[in-house]
């Protein structure tokens, strides 16, 4: 029996769009691509309300997190962190043998802009890393307030973590300012993972001219070049295109303020929910509108309740990492209506009520 997905990734897909990455399969430096690959950009720009320079990435966004990172950073980054992905971006920082430094808060708060505000007036980073919806804690930052800060130091790439957040939320890359602006398909576009797109603007692919090292299969510089031909400079997953290339048209038909308002009447939905039933984890005002933490106020057993769920066909997912068990996770992203959500709320609520 398939258990319907309730959890920040993978989410359900369609069988419409399962039904797109069957078609037969096309050269990857064929004509036939060239128009798949055309057809795919302006629609991602209308989406991210953009003009900048699109990538098209067979990889999970964790690689173009790298990607952003060799690409944009020489000296030094600072990276924002609040949880375990905005976490990851520190990590890959370092990794990359680069200096960085965080701004660090405790799991459940956001990231304020006066915080950021006071870090940049006493130091110089080449770039800042921002997790727009923390996956880990439910926890969505204000991105339009940290956006505004940014503008002040125009010299700063500001690199955006909207994985868990595209195509749930609206995010104008353009009117924010953001140079890279990064998200992998499984999430709220509803897509099979496996896939990753990134925004690039042209402020990024200057200083990516300047940085040495930028390593091979992540270059922005090479990916503009085969961008600039309607190609990608290595094999690229062409069943997610089509995929892709589908749920572009489909979002762009629901209307993206239509979207938009759907996913926040699911959000609404759970928080109610979870208020009524346990605790929000994420600090009041800045809940996530594509997915809820609860805190476990009632101590039971989570993995117990997603395996009685799971007989009944649906999922969730348990805290991440040191609040598993503390909390737990429903995810209400994608393509899923609001009529499911009352169903998994119900059939939760009757599975308690049983305890």
């Amino acid at each position: 029996m398939h258990k319907k997905l309730f959890i920040p990734g993978p989410t359900e897909v369609r069988k419409e769009i399962l039904q797109k990455m069957s078609t037969p399969m096309i050269g990857h430096r064929s004509k036939e691509f060239q128009q798949l690959f055309a057809n795919i950009i302006p629609k991602m720009q209308q989406i991210m309300y953009t003009k900048n320079t699109i990538f098209l990435s067979t990889s999970s966004a964790t690689g173009l997190m790298e990607a952003a990172i060799r690409n944009c950073t020489d000296t030094k980054c600072l990276n924002l962190c609040c949880g375990a992905f905005s976490e990851r971006w520190h990590k890959i920082t370092t990794a990359n043998g680069k200096q960085a430094e965080t701004i660090e808060v405790e799991w459940g708060k956001a990231i304020k802009p006066e915080m950021l505000r006071e870090k940049l007036e006493t130091d110089t980073y080449d770039a800042v890393t921002f997790t727009h919806n923390e996956t880990s804690t439910g926890v969505m930052n204000p991105i339009e307030d940290i956006a505004e800060v940014m503008k002040d130091y125009p010299e700063t790439q500001f690199l955006v973590d909207a994985v868990s957040s595209f195509a749930g939320t609206k995010i104008d890359v353009d009117k924010l300012g953001i140079d890279v602006c990064l998200f992998s398909v499984q999430k709220a576009m509803a897509l099979p993972p496996g896939f990753s797109v990134c925004s690039v603007s042209k402020k990024a692919l200057e200083k990516a001219e300047t940085v040495q090292n930028k390593g091979h299969y992540f270059n922005f510089l090479d990916l503009l070049k085969s961008y600039n031909k309607n190609q990608t400079p290595y094999t690229p997953s062409i069943s997610h295109m089509y995929a892709l290339d589908q749920q572009l048209t489909d979002i762009l038909e629901e209307g993206l303020e239509n979207r938009f308002a759907r996913h926040k009447k699911m959000a609404d939905t759970v928080r109610d929910w979870t208020k009524e039933n346990f605790a929000l984890y994420a600090e009041p005002g800045y809940e996530s509108d594509t997915l809820t933490t609860a805190t476990n106020t009632k101590n039971i057993s989570v993995a117990d309740l997603n395996s009685k769920l799971g007989e009944r066909g649906y999922t969730i997912s348990n805290g991440y990492g040191k609040i598993k068990e503390q909390t737990f996770r429903i995810a209400h992203m994608g393509d899923v209506q609001v009529e499911d959500i009352r169903a998994l709320l119900d059939t939760i609520d009757d599975i308690l009520n049983k305890y």
